[in-house]
């Protein structure tokens, strides 16, 4: 990955070159923002720009043994990787993956947690960072760099980690080995340690301008303009949505077909098929369940603005705009925002390994009361 692949954020990648050629490096960066902007994608054309050894003025040289090794599956011997994984046969830190992850990572510029647990074959598990990554990642750090300056740990999703590693992570933060930077990448940072995040330096990164998603796709995929345009203003400045709205999404088409089931079958108050809806939606798990609850959210926002009758203020495909054309009436200021926090509640509750059954069925009864309203 270099700084040339990234789509958009330029002032960032400036901000990011000017720290390496001033001698600025701050020893911990926190990446934050939405998912599918880029900010992985950053972090790792940044430390792939600190261990070059004939840097360019904009970006790594591409030829030094530095920059070869980044092109072989990023085997570069001081660049270290933390990301949550699945804990499988006793195997609980990121070294038992690590071929996995540069072969993905390698062949995914824009990804999401859910696609890296489907690439492990656990897609139905929840991944975090375990206690024990902790050693590894002070023994990694403390190590001698072998050929380059500095050593740079890319941490994927800090937010997932143990509160045990993450206390161990804080005291490294605090008293760092000379010449590590710490590359943290997190799409809540909300839910990392507190004095973490006091201790790094934010790299707020912002969601894509449309004109930028467009111009892209016009370039890189041939699309139309018209057709580009579309696909940039579904995505809201996420580019990972954008690529995925160019290919055949079956999990995305599979939230749609159960988001509507239930609407329907709520509205007609049919409890025996909500109870077999509930035990279908409960054997997704626990993450596709999540993802579900919060695809459910959306639709029901565009929903409520689709009676605004301003299509420039809706961001949905072609397909959901035909259902929405009956339903959203049945989505108004005096149910949405019960309905909202109704389905925030059942993604809290799956998130809290409650019966997924119990907590579907719950939700289903709730849609018939409001529906109804």
């Amino acid at each position: 990955m270099y700084f040339r692949d990234i789509v958009g954020q330029d002032e960032i990648k400036e901000r990011l070159i000017h720290s390496v050629k001033s001698g600025q490096i701050a020893h911990a960066q926190l990446f934050c923002g939405p998912e599918g902007v880029g900010k992985f994608s950053l972090a790792l054309a940044y430390a792939r720009y600190i261990q070059c050894t004939q840097r360019g003025e904009n970006d790594a040289c591409g030829k030094c043994p530095s920059c070869r090794q980044f092109d072989n599956n990023l085997m570069h011997p001081d660049l270290h990787f933390v990301f949550p994984i699945v804990k499988k046969d006793r195997k609980n830190v990121c070294d038992y993956y690590i071929t996995d992850w540069r072969s993905f990572v390698s062949e995914n510029a824009y990804f999401c947690l859910d696609e890296w647990l489907e690439y492990l074959g656990a897609a139905n598990s929840q991944a975090m960072i375990y206690a024990e990554e902790s050693k590894e990642i002070l023994r990694k750090m403390s190590l001698k760099t072998y050929q380059s300056e500095y050593k740079v740990m890319i941490i994927w999703l800090p937010e997932r980690m143990n509160d045990t590693c993450a206390n161990k992570l804080l005291k490294l933060l605090e008293e760092p080995y000379e010449k590590t930077v710490f590359l943290l990448v997190s799409n809540n940072p909300a839910a990392v340690l507190g004095t973490i995040i006091s201790r790094t330096q934010p790299i707020r990164v912002r969601p894509l301008p449309e004109e930028t998603i467009a111009s892209t796709l016009i370039s890189r995929f041939s699309l139309s303009q018209a057709d580009a345009f579309s696909v940039a203003h579904l995505a809201a400045g996420n580019f990972r949505k954008a690529l995925e709205s160019i290919r055949i999404n079956d999990e995305t088409k599979e939230y749609f077909d159960l988001f509507v089931s239930l609407m329907r079958l709520a509205y007609g108050r049919k409890i025996q098929d909500l109870k077999s809806w509930s035990e279908e939606v409960a054997g997704l798990g626990r993450e596709k369940e999540r993802n579900f609850l919060e695809y459910a959210q959306r639709m029901l926002r565009e929903n409520y603005i689709y009676n605004l009758q301003r299509p420039e203020l809706n961001y949905m495909t072609q397909q959901e705009a035909g259902f929405s054309q009956r339903f959203a009436p049945f989505i108004h200021e005096r149910n949405v925002t019960q309905l909202m926090e109704e389905f925030e509640r059942a993604y809290y509750d799956i998130g809290q390994n409650a019966n997924g059954k119990i907590v579907f069925f719950d939700l289903a009864i709730k849609c018939i009361l409001l529906l109804k309203s």
